[in-house]
């Protein structure tokens, strides 16, 4: 009885994991650049989150100021191989974000973690994770509520970069933001 109860635990862990993706829509396409009109970088975004990023409908200027505007225009945290650790250069992003997220209570965030192909499906579904609880788990320290954010996983299966070289795997290792509630209005 015990063995099978040791055997069902981390089939258990790792269908919850697997099933954080359920609720989220795949993209077709994510090859997404920023358009001329738009000043908001939607470059390495897959296609939903650029067209979030770009969504100015209901967006709010409430905690956008003239020195955070670059830092919210920014949408995409990346991550050093194998770890789920923020680096220094995003914590003024991620700071910007949670002034905003803090000054605006309706905005509404997913943070949708990915790796590079390396490693199997499973341990890749946890590593996105890790990484998009680092960024809610940062977001949250920095007083924004809880009920904001949304942590999802996709693993290795939604890269950004299709090529198989350090420089492909390194643009895969990625959070994204994607407001799915009145974003900030960076114009």
């Amino acid at each position: 009885m015990n063995t099978i109860k040791y055997l069902a635990l981390p089939l258990l862990a790792v269908s919850l994991v697997m099933t954080g993706c359920a609720n989220r829509k795949p993209t077709t396409d994510a090859n997404v650049t920023t358009t001329p009109s738009s000043s908001v970088n939607t470059s390495g975004l897959s296609e939903d989150a650029a067209l979030n990023a770009q969504n100015l409908a209901g967006a709010s200027a409430k905690g956008v100021t003239e020195a955070n505007k670059p830092y919210l225009a920014k949408r995409v945290v990346h991550f050093d191989y194998d770890s789920s650790d923020l680096s220094n250069e995003d914590y003024q992003t991620l700071q910007a974000h949670a002034q905003f997220l803090v000054a605006n209570a309706n905005s509404k965030i997913a943070l949708t973690g990915h790796t590079d192909e390396r490693g199997t499906r499973e341990y890749n579904m946890a590593l996105g994770e890790r990484r998009a609880k680092a960024v809610q788990s940062y977001l949250i320290t920095n007083g924004v509520n809880p009920g904001q954010l949304e942590a999802v996983s996709y693993g290795k299966e939604m890269p950004i970069n299709a090529g198989h070289n350090e420089a492909a795997w390194k643009e895969n290792r990625r959070v994204e933001l994607n407001y799915e509630a009145v974003p900030p209005l960076l114009k």
